[in-house]
């Protein structure tokens, strides 16, 4: 995704929220990072793909199930509160 595009995501999460103010809706974006999934391996060699595991503190790459559990957070009660965010769920590799 292009940085254009992630900022204009940005903005509209806030735009949304602040729009839906007073109807008890929260509105946010899950942001992951690289995912275990077919379409990162893809094309990709072992070494590509083994130095963002390294760098990361966990030594592995995110896995859907991870990104799922931040989901179903923020979309039941306990995250309630939580409004006009970005969740960055990921280890970003520098």
């Amino acid at each position: 995704m292009s940085q254009l595009t992630k900022v204009g995501v940005e903005v509209l999460i806030r735009v949304l929220a602040n729009e839906l103010r007073g109807r008890n809706i929260s509105v946010n974006s899950v942001a992951p990072g690289r995912v275990e999934t077919e379409l990162f391996f893809t094309g990709k060699s072992d070494e590509l793909i083994q130095k963002p595991c390294l760098a990361a503190p966990l030594e592995r790459l995110d896995k859907p199930q991870d990104i799922a559990h931040v989901i179903s957070f923020l979309a039941g009660p306990k995250g309630a509160w939580i409004n006009a965010k970005i969740i960055r769920a990921n280890w970003r590799f520098v």
